[in-house]
Protein backbone atom coordinates (compact mmCIF):
# COMPACT_ATOMS: atom_id res chain seq x y z
CA UNK A 1 0.00 0.00 0.00
CA UNK A 2 0.86 3.51 -0.21
CA UNK A 3 -0.31 5.04 3.07
CA UNK A 4 -1.90 8.63 3.81
CA UNK A 5 -0.10 8.60 6.78
CA UNK A 6 2.21 6.27 9.43
CA UNK A 7 0.92 6.02 12.72
CA UNK A 8 3.82 4.28 15.28
CA UNK A 9 3.25 2.99 18.19
CA UNK A 10 6.11 4.10 20.96
CA UNK A 11 7.18 1.44 23.45
CA UNK A 12 9.15 -1.72 21.02
CA UNK A 13 8.62 0.42 17.88
CA UNK A 14 10.61 4.56 18.65
CA UNK A 15 11.93 3.39 22.05
CA UNK A 16 13.80 0.36 22.91
CA UNK A 17 12.07 0.49 26.31
CA UNK A 18 10.24 -3.10 27.07
CA UNK A 19 12.85 -4.59 28.71
CA UNK A 20 13.58 -1.29 31.35
CA UNK A 21 9.84 -1.13 31.33
CA UNK A 22 8.84 -4.43 32.73
CA UNK A 23 12.27 -5.22 34.63
CA UNK A 24 11.22 -1.85 36.27
CA UNK A 25 7.59 -3.30 36.46
CA UNK A 26 8.16 -6.87 38.12
CA UNK A 27 10.77 -5.37 40.65
CA UNK A 28 8.45 -2.91 41.57
CA UNK A 29 5.44 -5.13 42.43
CA UNK A 30 7.61 -7.81 43.86
CA UNK A 31 8.48 -4.98 46.32
CA UNK A 32 5.55 -4.75 47.72
CA UNK A 33 4.58 -8.61 48.09
CA UNK A 34 3.16 -9.02 44.76
CA UNK A 35 5.84 -11.61 43.25
CA UNK A 36 6.64 -11.12 39.43
CA UNK A 37 9.31 -12.03 37.09
CA UNK A 38 10.21 -10.47 33.90
CA UNK A 39 8.90 -12.66 31.70
CA UNK A 40 5.38 -12.57 33.55
CA UNK A 41 5.45 -8.74 33.44
CA UNK A 42 5.77 -9.00 29.08
CA UNK A 43 3.48 -11.87 29.48
CA UNK A 44 0.41 -10.14 30.79
CA UNK A 45 1.27 -6.63 31.05
CA UNK A 46 2.76 -6.19 27.57
CA UNK A 47 1.05 -3.03 25.28
CA UNK A 48 -1.85 -2.43 27.93
CA UNK A 49 -2.26 1.53 29.43
CA UNK A 50 -1.87 1.69 32.88
CA UNK A 51 -5.29 1.48 33.94
CA UNK A 52 -5.71 -1.76 32.35
CA UNK A 53 -2.61 -3.26 33.98
CA UNK A 54 -3.56 -2.16 36.98
CA UNK A 55 -6.58 -3.78 36.64
CA UNK A 56 -5.05 -6.82 35.81
CA UNK A 57 -2.36 -6.79 38.74
CA UNK A 58 -5.37 -6.12 41.05
CA UNK A 59 -7.02 -9.22 39.87
CA UNK A 60 -4.21 -11.54 39.32
CA UNK A 61 -3.29 -10.87 43.59
CA UNK A 62 -6.75 -9.79 44.58
CA UNK A 63 -5.93 -6.44 46.72
CA UNK A 64 -5.33 -3.44 45.18
CA UNK A 65 -2.09 -2.03 44.64
CA UNK A 66 -0.74 1.15 47.27
CA UNK A 67 -2.06 4.70 46.56
CA UNK A 68 1.74 5.98 45.96
CA UNK A 69 2.54 3.03 43.52
CA UNK A 70 2.30 4.24 40.47
CA UNK A 71 4.72 6.60 41.40
CA UNK A 72 7.26 4.99 43.28
CA UNK A 73 7.11 2.94 40.50
CA UNK A 74 7.86 5.43 37.97
CA UNK A 75 10.64 6.60 40.20
CA UNK A 76 12.35 3.58 39.79
CA UNK A 77 11.73 2.94 36.12
CA UNK A 78 13.38 6.31 35.11
CA UNK A 79 16.48 5.40 37.03
CA UNK A 80 16.83 1.41 35.11
CA UNK A 81 15.88 3.72 31.99
CA UNK A 82 18.72 6.10 32.20
CA UNK A 83 21.43 3.53 32.61
CA UNK A 84 21.56 3.56 28.83
CA UNK A 85 17.91 4.17 27.02
CA UNK A 86 17.85 4.50 23.42
CA UNK A 87 15.27 4.45 20.33
CA UNK A 88 15.03 1.27 18.63
CA UNK A 89 17.95 0.50 15.86
CA UNK A 90 17.04 2.26 12.92
CA UNK A 91 14.15 4.76 13.77
CA UNK A 92 15.79 7.82 13.75
CA UNK A 93 16.87 6.85 10.11
CA UNK A 94 13.68 5.33 8.81
CA UNK A 95 11.54 8.81 10.10
CA UNK A 96 14.08 10.69 8.48
CA UNK A 97 13.28 9.26 5.04
CA UNK A 98 9.53 10.42 5.94
CA UNK A 99 9.90 13.81 4.63
CA UNK A 100 6.35 15.69 4.68
CA UNK A 101 4.44 12.09 5.52
CA UNK A 102 1.65 12.20 8.14
CA UNK A 103 2.60 10.83 11.00
CA UNK A 104 1.65 10.05 15.13
CA UNK A 105 1.90 8.30 17.78
CA UNK A 106 -0.82 6.50 18.88
CA UNK A 107 0.71 5.11 22.62
CA UNK A 108 -0.65 3.08 26.03
CA UNK A 109 2.02 5.45 27.59
CA UNK A 110 2.10 8.66 29.28
CA UNK A 111 2.19 11.40 27.41
CA UNK A 112 5.23 13.58 29.80
CA UNK A 113 7.29 9.98 29.50
CA UNK A 114 6.81 9.74 25.58
CA UNK A 115 7.57 13.76 25.16
CA UNK A 116 10.34 13.20 27.57
CA UNK A 117 11.85 10.21 25.39
CA UNK A 118 11.56 12.12 22.46
CA UNK A 119 13.76 14.23 23.70
CA UNK A 120 16.14 12.52 24.98
CA UNK A 121 16.58 10.71 21.29
CA UNK A 122 16.27 13.76 19.38
CA UNK A 123 12.99 12.49 17.61
CA UNK A 124 10.26 15.17 18.79
CA UNK A 125 10.72 17.12 15.86
CA UNK A 126 9.13 14.56 13.92
CA UNK A 127 5.79 14.26 15.94
CA UNK A 128 4.97 18.22 17.18
CA UNK A 129 1.15 17.94 18.08
CA UNK A 130 0.43 14.51 17.17
CA UNK A 131 1.38 12.28 20.01
CA UNK A 132 -1.27 10.38 20.98
CA UNK A 133 -1.66 8.54 24.59
CA UNK A 134 -4.29 6.58 26.00
CA UNK A 135 -2.99 6.88 29.38
CA UNK A 136 -6.34 7.45 31.46
CA UNK A 137 -8.41 6.33 29.75
CA UNK A 138 -11.06 3.67 30.03
CA UNK A 139 -11.06 1.98 26.92
CA UNK A 140 -6.86 1.85 26.34
CA UNK A 141 -5.43 -0.89 23.55
CA UNK A 142 -6.78 -3.42 22.27
CA UNK A 143 -9.93 -0.69 21.59
CA UNK A 144 -9.45 0.73 18.58
CA UNK A 145 -9.73 4.40 20.31
CA UNK A 146 -6.14 5.62 20.44
CA UNK A 147 -5.60 5.04 16.70
CA UNK A 148 -9.02 6.74 15.69
CA UNK A 149 -7.99 9.31 17.66
CA UNK A 150 -4.33 9.63 16.17
CA UNK A 151 -6.23 9.13 12.48
CA UNK A 152 -8.73 11.90 13.06
CA UNK A 153 -6.29 14.00 14.69
CA UNK A 154 -3.95 14.16 11.48
CA UNK A 155 -7.34 14.37 9.16
CA UNK A 156 -7.11 10.64 7.59
CA UNK A 157 -9.19 8.20 7.01
CA UNK A 158 -8.08 4.97 9.37
CA UNK A 159 -8.56 3.13 6.39
CA UNK A 160 -5.59 5.19 4.49
CA UNK A 161 -3.61 4.20 7.37
CA UNK A 162 -0.19 2.68 8.51
CA UNK A 163 0.20 1.31 11.55
CA UNK A 164 3.48 0.11 13.20
CA UNK A 165 2.96 -2.08 16.64
CA UNK A 166 5.44 -4.76 18.13
CA UNK A 167 2.19 -6.13 20.44
CA UNK A 168 -0.33 -8.13 19.69
CA UNK A 169 -2.70 -5.63 22.06
CA UNK A 170 -1.75 -3.14 20.21
CA UNK A 171 -2.31 -4.81 16.80
CA UNK A 172 -5.33 -5.81 17.72
CA UNK A 173 -6.18 -1.71 18.18
CA UNK A 174 -5.18 -1.07 15.10
CA UNK A 175 -6.52 -3.44 13.06
CA UNK A 176 -10.07 -2.65 14.96
CA UNK A 177 -9.61 0.72 13.43
CA UNK A 178 -9.22 -0.57 9.93
CA UNK A 179 -5.84 -0.02 9.45
CA UNK A 180 -2.92 -1.73 7.76
CA UNK A 181 -0.60 -2.83 10.30
CA UNK A 182 3.14 -3.82 10.19
CA UNK A 183 3.69 -6.12 13.23
CA UNK A 184 7.66 -5.25 14.10
CA UNK A 185 9.94 -7.39 15.61
CA UNK A 186 13.24 -5.61 15.49
CA UNK A 187 13.75 -4.28 19.70
CA UNK A 188 15.59 -5.85 22.23
CA UNK A 189 12.49 -7.36 24.19
CA UNK A 190 11.53 -9.62 21.54
CA UNK A 191 14.13 -12.82 21.32
CA UNK A 192 12.35 -15.08 19.30
CA UNK A 193 11.57 -13.04 16.32
CA UNK A 194 9.76 -15.89 14.12
CA UNK A 195 7.75 -16.79 16.87
CA UNK A 196 6.64 -13.44 17.84
CA UNK A 197 5.87 -12.41 14.27
CA UNK A 198 3.60 -15.41 14.49
CA UNK A 199 2.29 -14.41 17.66
CA UNK A 200 1.39 -11.06 15.47
CA UNK A 201 -0.23 -13.06 12.39
CA UNK A 202 -2.48 -15.23 14.48
CA UNK A 203 -4.21 -11.75 15.92
CA UNK A 204 -4.97 -10.38 11.81
CA UNK A 205 -1.66 -9.38 11.31
CA UNK A 206 -0.13 -9.88 7.20
CA UNK A 207 3.18 -7.69 7.49
CA UNK A 208 5.86 -8.21 9.35
CA UNK A 209 8.77 -6.74 9.64
CA UNK A 210 12.07 -7.56 11.44
CA UNK A 211 13.57 -4.38 11.37
CA UNK A 212 13.24 -0.62 10.09
CA UNK A 213 14.46 -1.65 6.18
CA UNK A 214 11.76 -4.36 6.29
CA UNK A 215 9.32 -1.27 7.51
CA UNK A 216 10.72 0.66 4.09
CA UNK A 217 10.71 -2.17 1.58
CA UNK A 218 6.91 -3.06 2.88
CA UNK A 219 5.30 0.69 3.16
Amino acid sequence: MTPAAIIFDFDGVIADSEVRANLSLSESLTAIGMPTTYDESLRDYYGHNWQETQRRIEARFGRPLPADFREQHRTRARARFMEGFDAVPGAPAFLDTLGPMPRAIASSSRAEYIGWALGLFGLGHHFEGHVYSADGWDRGKPSPDIYLAAAQGLGVDPALCLAIEDSPTGARSALAAGMTVIGFCGAGHIVDRVAHGAMLREVGVRHVALSFEDIAAIA
